[in-house]
């Protein structure tokens, strides 16, 4: 996989998740959808996986990463992102955090860089803690050391020893929604 982001770009990795409707398609549409928006390029997407949900009640999650080459700002990326959610019928109620939903699609990284505020906090401040990141993570880019030092690859195992349970479900398909 081509790490190095070209000139004006930064590497995005963006994870993905649906536990309401069809889950395994949503995730093949917003494939697609991901490989249209401006002046970004996927790089590599990991395999479709089926997980539990953490801290919530509800269906099993699909899950995938995929990392992209972006020449957005984390912000632009971040409004393009909620606006895929929106379009495929995601519901932010306030207050209610982990809610089932038809679409997730996370902001994990963007190159180095850090933001904290109320919209936006890069690197994702849980994606440690969650197998159903780290794994599928681990497939594309095992050796990435994560901002507390440990390697994707070692968290990934680290969470599933602690009881995690994530499976790879096969490959994750392209659904072109082009008629």
């Amino acid at each position: 996989m081509a790490r190095k982001a070209p000139p004006g770009t930064e590497v995005a990795l963006i994870g993905l998740g649906a536990n309401l409707g069809d889950g395994a398609k949503t995730l093949g549409t917003a494939l697609a959808a991901l490989q249209t928006l401006p002046a970004c390029h996927l790089i590599e997407a990991s395999s479709l996986y089926r997980s539990a949900p953490v801290d919530a009640a509800g269906p099993d999650y699909w899950n995938a990463v995929v990392a992209m080459h972006c020449g957005l700002t984390p912000e632009a990326l971040l409004a393009r992102l909620q606006r895929l959610e929106h379009e495929h019928g995601r519901e932010r109620l306030q207050g209610v955090h982990n809610a089932p939903r038809t679409l997730d699609l996370d902001l994990l990284l963007f190159g180095s860089r850090r933001a904290h505020d109320e919209r936006l906090v890069l690197p994702h401040p849980r994606m440690h803690l969650r197998a159903f990141v780290l794994v599928p993570l681990a497939e594309i880019w095992p050796h990435l050391v994560l901002p507390d030092g440990e390697s994707v690859a070692h968290a990934a195992r680290r969470l599933q020893q602690a009881g995690q349970q994530i499976q790879r479900v096969g490959p994750l398909a392209f659904i072109s929604t082009r008629s």
